[in-house]
Parts: structure tokens; sequence; C-alpha cells
């Protein structure tokens, strides 16, 4: 579990801060440090440019430093940048322009995103994806599909006017929804039904135990092997379909994170360090696959997580420049001082709600 863990948080932390150095490098920032990891440095070397490249004792993420930081968190040394001559005072990264400030940020999130639809690209092209048709056979009894008039052997063909093309998509647009009215378009005998659905909110367990959440209407694929078929694709639809797999993610945690907000679910599948470790080591017990599939979706995970607008984030650091371009000049070293104190209490605060959660998963 730690290896799996180590191994999969350092490539996702390790391509989101190369996300930032190359691109703060193609703008001229001068890069003072590039770690993986935080406290006593164990091992480093610093190359021709003067960035030191290193590893540290706690695996728990890591930075770039840029010239001009104060710290690791990429708070501006305001009195250091300003007391430099103009020329060097244009290699530090607060010194740089608002726009090479704001590719440098986004690059880091960016660079999680590319390696999710890279991920994927490579498993739908290598070993394909099993899909199967949106076809009904089962109804369970006294569920919501079956008060709707749902019927064995119709064939889901739209979700709130949405076409779904794989039972994989009704699954993943349903279970995000508990309580929420849908309206269903089947069709059957050849010719469209329309039904109106409500997905009552269940706990199920996955084949290690874990407790999910989930939507569900109470339908079953069709056991009939003809609809199952496995899809591989050449390189440029790999990369489109890793794409709009990642768009799936993303679209699924904001749905997520709003079912939290109207009480429609627990936030209790928000998770820390321990539920990631516990995670990994589970996907690779299943074999490459699954373990690549895994760090995928936790690349994506990382890149959301680092765009929300919290300063000491990256997302944080994006909203100060937005109000910066609005305003004409950047906010005072005062008040990002102030914000940089909030984001660190929110940041904290986050990491040990999510630590209670892992916590108390593990007891139950």
């Amino acid at each position: 579990m730690i290896v799996a863990f180590l191994i999969a948080i350092s490539f996702l932390v390790f391509f989101h801060e190369l996300g930032h150095y190359l691109v703060a490098r193609w703008c001229g920032i001068r890069i003072l440090a590039f770690s993986l990891g935080f406290g006593p440095e164990i091992v480093g070397r610093t190359d021709k440019h003067g960035t030191r490249w290193k590893l540290c004792a706690i695996p728990l993420g890591g930075y770039v430093r840029f010239y001009g930081d104060e710290d690791a968190a990429s708070r501006p040394d305001f009195d250091g940048v300003a007391a430099l001559p103009p020329e060097e005072r244009a290699k530090t990264f607060n010194g740089a322009a608002l726009w090479k400030r704001t590719l440098t940020v986004a690059a880091g999130p960016i660079a999680n995103f590319l390696l999710a639809i890279a991920i994927f690209a490579v498993i739908f092209s290598v070993y394909g994806r099993g899909v199967s048709d949106p076809v009904v056979g089962e109804v369970v009894p006294d569920s919501p599909a079956a008060a709707a008039g749902v019927e064995p052997g119709d064939i889901m063909v739209a979700l709130d006017g949405q076409k779904v093309g794989t039972f994989d998509a009704v699954v993943r647009y349903i279970s995000v929804r508990p309580g929420v009215p849908i309206e269903l378009t089947v069709e059957r005998d050849g010719a469209p039904v329309e039904l109106r659905v409500v997905p009552e909110r269940i706990e199920e367990e996955d084949q290690f135990g874990n407790q999910m959440e989930l939507g569900r209407i109470g339908v079953v694929g069709t056991r009939d092997s003809s609809n199952f078929r496995v899809e591989r694709y050449e390189p440029l639809q790999a990369i489109g379909q890793g794409a709009l797999q990642s768009w799936h993610i993303v679209v699924s945690t904001y749905d997520y994170i709003t079912n939290v907000f109207t009480g429609r679910m627990k936030a209790d599948q928000i998770g820390g360090p321990v539920r990631v470790a516990t995670m990994a080591g589970q996907m690779a017990s299943l074999g490459i696959v699954a373990f690549a599939n895994f760090a995928a979706i936790l690349s994506v995970s990382v890149g959301l997580f680092n765009l929300l607008p919290v300063p000491m984030l990256d997302g944080g650091h994006l909203l100060f420049y937005a109000i910066e371009a609005v305003r004409g000049r950047p906010l005072s070293a005062r008040v990002q001082e102030f914000a940089f104190r909030v984001g660190l209490f929110l940041v904290l605060a986050l990491m040990v709600f999510a630590t209670w959660n892992d916590t108390l998963g593990r007891m139950g």
C-alpha cells in the first residue's frame, strides 16, 4: 500500500510541478528549487541554471520555488523584490508580467489534466475499454425504475434530453443525482417512451469493503453476451476519449460537491492521504490497468483541488491575478498576507476533515 501510494503521488506531483517549471523557464523566470516532498532534503543536486532539484523527507506534495518568493508557498517577498535592480526584478516571479505569472500558475493543474488524458488514452488504445449497450435486462421490484414504468427490454436512449450510448453512461449520470427527478427516454418496441424517475440514495460496498453513497433507480443490464464488447481506439481517437473521460470526472466531482452542499449526499467521501494510500494499494492489487486508471482519476482530482480559489493554492493565485487585471494593479502586500493566512487555515481545516473521514472509514 505504501509503495503504491508513493509511486502514485510522486508521479502526479512531479508532473504538476513540472508544468510550473517548464512554463516559468519559457517565460524567463528564474527557479530556485524544484522539490518532491517537504521538510529536510534527502538528496539533491543544483543544475547549471541554479535550480536545486531535491527529494525531501515528507512525500506528501512538492513545490517549485521561484526567484523572489518568500517561501515554498510562493508568497512574494515584496520588500526583497522591490530592492532589486530592474533587470533582476524581471527574473523574479512577482516581477514578471501578469500574463507570464498567470500561465505559470495555470500550468500545474493543466499538466495534471494532460497527464490524465494521456494515461486514459494509453489504456483505451492498448487494452481497450469494455462497454455494453444501455439495455434493461431486469427491473428491481419496488424500485424507482419499477415505479416509473421501466420494463425489461427497454433501451435507455436519453437522460434529461442528453443521449446515452452505454450502460456505464447511464450509471454515471444517475449515481450523482439521488433525489433529483430525471426525464428518462427509453425505446420500447421501436418507439420512444418518456418516463420520469427519481433515483433513490443507497449505500453499497465495493469489493474491498469501501462504503459508497450513490443514486440508483434499480435496473440491471442485460446478461446477453452479444451486448458486451471491447472497444479499442486509434491514437487520436484514444486522446479524444481520454479527454472525454477526464471531463466526466470533473463533472462528477462538481455534482458530488453540489450534492454535499444541498444535503443530498454526505461529505464522508472526501478523503485524505490515508484513504488515497489505501485505494492505491487496492488498485495495485488488481493489476497495472486498474492502478493506471486510479492514477488518472487522482491526477484530475489533484488538478481540480489546486484550482480551488483558495490562497496558497494555484486557484487562489489565479484569483489574485484576475483581480489585478480588473484593478490594473495587484492587491496590497497586507491584503495578500491576510489572504494567505486565511488560505492556510482553510487548507489545514480541509486536511483535518479529510483525515477524520479516513479515520472513521477505517474504524468502520
